[in-house]
């Protein structure tokens, strides 16, 4: 399992993140504080949810009830039941998302890749009976196949840090993210992507940014020149491949047993928080 001095680094980490942020939003927080707080800080339920993503567990109430609650006794000693816990979990998305984008981000080195990968929330058998995103989720294709669920779009330098994300719907087109200046803000230089971000506007808009638009070209396009470093690493974008591959696989952000919507935002957030 995870060592224990893993634990405690991450939850330093995490401690002192909320401090700062508690102690900057407590003069825009609307109402009074509660007289009871919860048992649980903040900094120990957003621990927690990273080391589910760490801990090679498929299911989070297992690991909750049959792992922190047995065994971790004394590095959480107040834990709350289950039920409560997801509640917790709900509340501290808000911080935990601005933790990720302050703190757990890389520095682009001027080679940047970018890639969507499929979020799936359902079988495709039981789309129409899927209650929980109905209204929100939709239905999208890609190179697997058609699916019911979200876009999860990143951009990664070449040492396989996270530089930015952004969650659509499935029906999204991969270059729409693109088009958002804010989702670019931190890139320069090239930036590698497939066959499917092949767009002439795209390129022009993002080239007057300082951003050059790499990609390979379809079988019924003219060939065109480009340099040999170009092309081996155009050759080297399964980089990003291997992340989405170990951001599913091995930080578990994507599953079929979300409840909510909230939940399933925060398991995402959590899950790239873990990786980085």
């Amino acid at each position: 399992m995870i060592d224990f001095n893993k634990i405690s680094d991450i939850f330093c980490l995490v401690d002192e993140f909320c401090k700062d942020f508690d102690e900057t939003t407590k003069l825009f927080v609307l109402g009074k504080p509660s007289k009871r707080p919860p048992l649980m800080s903040k900094s120990e339920v957003i621990s927690i949810c990273l080391l589910f993503h760490l801990s090679g567990f498929r299911c989070f109430k297992h690991f909750y009830m049959f792992y922190i609650q047995r065994h971790m006794q004394g590095e959480f000693p107040k834990t709350v039941s289950y039920n409560r816990f997801v509640e917790l979990s709900q509340s501290v998305l808000m911080p935990m998302t601005i933790f990720l984008k302050t703190c757990c981000l890389g520095a682009c080195s001027g080679i940047s890749f970018v890639d969507s990968t499929p979020i799936r929330v359902c079988n495709n058998k039981r789309i129409k009976r899927n209650k929980v995103f109905k209204g929100i989720a939709e239905v999208g294709k890609s190179t697997m196949g058609w699916f019911y669920g979200f876009k999860l779009h990143i951009v990664i330098n070449d040492k396989g840090e996270i530089l930015n994300f952004a969650i659509t719907q499935a029906n999204v087109d991969d270059r729409e993210p693109l088009k958002n200046e804010s989702f670019l803000k931190a890139v320069f230089g090239k930036l590698f992507a497939d066959k499917g971000y092949i767009s002439e506007k795209l390129t022009n808009i993002l080239f007057v940014n300082d951003i050059h638009l790499v990609t390979s070209i379809r079988n019924n396009m003219k060939n065109s020149l480009m340099t040999m470093s170009d092309k081996i690493l155009l050759r080297k974008r399964s980089v990003i491949e291997t992340v989405n591959d170990e951001l599913k696989n091995i930080c578990q952000i994507e599953h079929s047993r979300h409840r909510c919507f909230a939940n399933f935002i925060a398991n995402i957030v959590a899950g790239l928080i873990a990786y980085s």
